[in-house]
C-alpha cells in the first residue's frame, strides 16, 4: 500500500480523496493555485505545494508542475479527482513514465474511453447501440451546419474532451448550430485544452442513466447498480439519485452487464461509469463512458456500502476486488443537491465572493465512513469565511442523504436544504427546494427536458409556492417578539419609560414595487424561559416553541408538535428594521410592527428604483474578454453585445431591444462586478 498520495485537484473533491487516505494512514501531498492558498483542501493535507497563478490552464492543468510536485513530496501515486487532468491519458501516461502510479484507469483505456469521438467508434464496433452522429472532428462552423442540417435538429454539439457540461450545446436551428460550435471550441480549448468538436442527434424526452463500474488490475469488472441523472441545467446536473425510479430490474440488469462488456474490452481498471440515455420504452444507447471518479459517487456509496475512493486506491495498489457482482447490495434510497455559486433568480449567473456564514446542516454520515448511514452528509471545499473564486467551477458542496424509500430521501433532502445557512454570496438552494417539492419529481415522473419544461422562462420567487403561508407571518411575529422580549429586559432603563411589549403585531410582506400585504398576528402566552408562544394569524394558532439564539441565523423547533426548520436573516435590503425568513424553498421579507406603526408605515411614499434600461449591465462577476459593438454602432435586439468569462463558462450578453451605441464602459480584458455598465445605448 502506498505510504504517501498527491492530490492533482482542489475543492471537494481533493478533500473527499484526503478524508479516505487519512483512514487508510496514507500521507497526502495537495496542489494550489495563488487563488488557493487558503482552502480547506491545503489545510486537510499533510503538506501542499504551490503550483501556479490562478487559472487553471496556469496551474491544475500544468501536468510537469504535477509530476514535479510529486518527486519534490516523495509521493508514490497520483489521484486526479475529476475534471482537469483527470480523463488525459497523456497525463496518466506521463505518471506511469516516472514510476508513479495514476490512481485511475490505465492510459490506453482513458484513451479508448475517454475521447468521446474514438469511445463511440468503439463502442459501435463491439456492437453497443450508438445515437445517430458524425464521431469525426468538425473543423468550421459552416461544416457544423451542414451536418446538422443531414442528420436533422435537434443535435447536440459537444467537445470531444468534455465533461460537467463544458463544451456542450443543443441547437435547433442553424443559427444555433453556428454560434453553438464556436462557443464549444472556445470553451473545450479553455477547459480542456483540445478543441476537437463533434455532432450527435440530440434524443427528445430522454433519462440520463449511468452505471458505475469498478475494475481490477486481476480481469475482475462489476458494476454497482445505477444513478438516475436526468434532473439537469444546461446539461449540468442538478440532482441525482440511485437507484433510479424508473428503470426494471431486467433494464438494471442489461445495462450493467452491457457497461461491463464494455469496460472488458478496454481491459478497465478502477473506478468509472457508463452514461446512457433511456428511452421512454427503456431502451437505452451508450452516450460516454467517464474515466473517473464522478462528482455524484456518493449517493452509490450510501446504497452499496462502499468506500469508492478507497476501492480505487486498493485497485491502484494492485489489490484484488473484495466483492463479487452478487455481493453488491443496494440498501435503501440516496440523493444528492449540487449546491452551486450561483444566483436562481438571476438566470443563473455565477455568483462568486466571500462566504460569510457557511453552515451545513448537522451531518450524521461521513465522507470515508461507510459505518453509519440513513442520514445527511456534506462533502465540500469551503468553509466559513472562505472565497469563492471565479477562475473554477461553482460548486460550493454536495448535499446527501440516504433514506429507507424515495420518499424519506425526499423528506430528508428537504429539511437539510433548510437548514443549509450560506451568506455572502448567492446559491441555488432556493431552486434546489423548489424541485424536490414539485409533484412530478415526487411522482419520480421526469426526463433530462424537466428544468427546460417548468422553468423554461426562468426561476422566479412566486415558483416556490409555500404550503402555509400563515406559519411564515407566525414565525415572523414569533421572532420579532423574542428580540422585544430580549430589549424590554435589558437593565438600566428610565423608570416609568421602559420598553413595554404588547401581544398586537402587524406583519407585512415586502413584495417588489412597492406592494406590501400586511396581516395582523396576535403573540400569546409569551414564555421567556422556554421560548414558546401561541401566535394566531390567519384564523389559526400556531403553537411555536424552540431555543433560538437570537444571532442565530438558523432557527429549529416544533410549531404545533412538529419539527421544523428554518432561517433568519435581519436588516435585509435597505431597510435595517426587515427580516427574512427562508423555508421550504420560501424566501419572505417582512416588517413586523405595531398596529399604530403600520398604520403609519402605509403613507410612507414608494421609492422606484432608477430606470437602466440604456445599459448593458453586466450579471455577474467575470472577465470581460470580448465587446462585440463600437461607439456609433445600430444594434438590432438579439445581437452579440459583449462575452463574460465566469467559472470556466461564457456567458454571452445580448441587446434586449434595437438602439445605437452612445459609449463603451468597460475594455476587453476588465473584471467586472455584479452590474457595472459595460454599454450605453442612446
Amino acid at each position: 500500500m502506498f505510504k504517501k498520495i498527491l492530490i492533482a485537484n482542489r475543492g471537494e473533491i481533493a478533500c473527499r480523496v484526503i478524508l479516505t487516505a487519512r483512514k487508510m494512514g496514507i500521507k497526502t501531498v495537495a496542489v494550489y493555485s495563488d487563488a488557493d492558498k487558503d482552502a480547506r483542501h491545503v489545510e486537510l493535507a499533510d503538506e501542499a505545494v504551490n503550483i501556479g497563478p490562478a487559472p487553471s490552464r496556469d496551474s491544475y492543468l500544468q501536468a510537469e508542475k504535477i509530476i514535479a510536485a510529486c518527486k519534490q513530496t516523495g509521493a508514490e501515486a497520483v489521484h486526479p479527482g475529476y475534471g482537469f487532468l483527470s480523463e488525459n491519458a497523456g497525463f496518466a501516461k506521463r505518471v506511469e513514465e516516472e514510476g508513479l502510479v495514476f490512481i485511475g484507469p490505465k492510459h490506453y483505456s482513458i484513451a479508448a474511453m475517454g475521447d468521446k469521438i474514438e469511445s463511440k467508434k468503439l463502442a459501435g464496433a463491439a456492437g453497443v447501440n450508438c445515437i445517430p452522429g458524425v464521431n469525426d472532428a468538425i473543423e468550421t462552423p459552416d461544416k457544423a451546419v451542414e451536418i446538422a442540417q443531414s442528420i436533422g435538429y435537434p443535435v447536440m454539439i459537444k467537445a470531444s474532451a468534455g465533461g460537467g457540461g463544458k463544451g456542450l450545446r443543443v441547437a435547433f436551428n442553424d443559427k444555433e448550430a453556428f454560434e453553438g460550435f464556436t462557443s464549444c471550441r472556445n470553451e473545450a480549448k479553455n477547459s480542456f485544452g483540445d478543441d476537437r468538436v463533434f455532432i450527435e442527434k440530440f434524443v427528445e424526452e430522454p433519462r440520463h442513466i449511468e452505471i458505475q463500474l469498478i475494475g481490477d488490475s486481476h480481469g475482475n469488472v462489476i458494476y454497482l447498480n445505477e444513478r438516475e441523472c436526468s434532473i439537469q441545467r444546461r446539461h449540468q446536473k442538478v440532482i441525482e439519485e440511485a437507484p433510479s425510479p424508473f428503470i426494471s430490474e431486467a433494464t438494471r440488469k442489461a445495462m450493467g452487464e452491457q457497461a461491463v462488456l464494455l469496460a472488458q474490452a478496454v481491459k478497465y481498471q478502477s473506478a468509472g461509469t457508463v452514461e446512457f440515455v433511456v428511452g421512454k420504452d427503456q431502451s437505452f444507447y451508450f452516450l460516454e463512458m467517464n474515466t473517473r471518479l464522478q462528482v455524484e459517487h456518493p449517493v452509490t456509496e450510501c446504497i452499496t456500502g462502499l468506500d469508492l475512493v478507497e476501492l480505487m486506491i486498493r485497485v491502484a495498489a494492485g489489490e484484488k476486488l473484495p466483492l463479487t457482482q452478487a455481493e453488491v447490495k443496494r440498501d435503501g434510497w440516496a440523493m444528492e443537491c449540487r449546491i452551486n455559486a450561483e444566483d436562481p433568480f438571476r438566470n443563473f449567473l455565477p455568483s462568486t465572493g466571500r462566504l460569510v456564514r457557511f453552515q451545513p446542516p448537522t451531518q450524521t454520515m461521513f465522507a470515508a465512513d461507510m459505518s453509519t448511514l440513513q442520514g445527511v452528509r456534506v462533502d465540500t471545499g469551503v468553509q466559513d469565511g472562505g472565497e469563492i473564486p471565479m477562475h473554477y467551477d461553482s460548486m460550493i458542496a454536495k448535499l446527501i442523504v440516504h433514506g429507507k424509500d424515495r420518499l424519506d430521501a425526499i423528506t430528508k433532502m428537504r429539511e437539510a436544504l433548510n437548514s443549509f445557512v450560506i451568506r455572502g454570496i448567492s446559491s441555488n438552494i432556493p431552486f434546489q427546494a423548489a424541485l424536490l417539492a414539485h409533484p412530478k419529481f415526487v411522482a419520480g415522473d421526469f426526463n433530462t427536458g424537466f428544468i427546460a419544461e417548468n422553468y423554461g422562462q426562468g426561476f422566479r420567487a412566486e415558483d416556490v409556492p409555500h404550503d402555509d403561508p400563515d406559519f411564515l407571518v407566525a414565525l415572523a411575529a414569533y421572532v420579532n417578539r423574542r428580540l422585544l422580549g430580549r430589549a424590554a429586559g435589558i437593565s438600566g432603563q428610565l423608570p416609568g419609560h421602559g420598553l413595554t411589549v404588547s401581544d398586537d403585531f402587524v406583519v407585512i410582506g415586502m413584495g417588489a414595487a412597492g406592494h406590501n400585504t400586511a396581516q395582523p398576528a396576535l403573540v400569546r402566552d409569551y414564555q421567556t424561559v422556554s421560548g414558546s408562544s401561541a401566535v394566531e394569524t390567519g384564523g389559526k394558532t400556531y403553537d411555536i416553541c424552540s431555543s433560538w439564539h437570537l444571532g442565530g441565523a438558523r432557527i429549529r423547533g416544533t410549531v404545533n408538535g412538529v419539527d421544523f426548520s428554518a432561517q433568519v436573516e435581519r436588516g435585509v435590503g435597505k431597510n435595517p428594521l426587515a427580516m427574512r425568513l427562508i423555508h421550504n424553498g420560501t424566501r419572505f421579507d417582512a416588517l413586523v410592527l405595531s398596529p399604530r406603526a403600520a398604520e403609519l408605515y402605509k403613507m410612507m411614499p414608494f421609492k422606484a428604483p432608477p430606470d437602466m434600461s440604456r445599459y448593458v449591465l453586466s450579471p455577474m462577476p467575470g472577465l470581460l474578454v470580448d465587446v462585440a459593438v463600437t461607439v456609433g454602432q445600430k444594434v438590432q435586439a438579439g445581437e452579440r453585445i459583449a462575452v463574460i468569462e465566469a467559472m470556466k463558462m461564457e456567458n454571452v450578453l445580448f441587446a434586449i431591444a434595437d438602439g445605437v451605441v452612445g459609449k463603451v464602459l468597460a475594455t476587453k480584458g476588465e473584471s467586472l462586478s455584479v452590474d457595472q455598465p459595460i454599454v450605453e445605448f442612446v
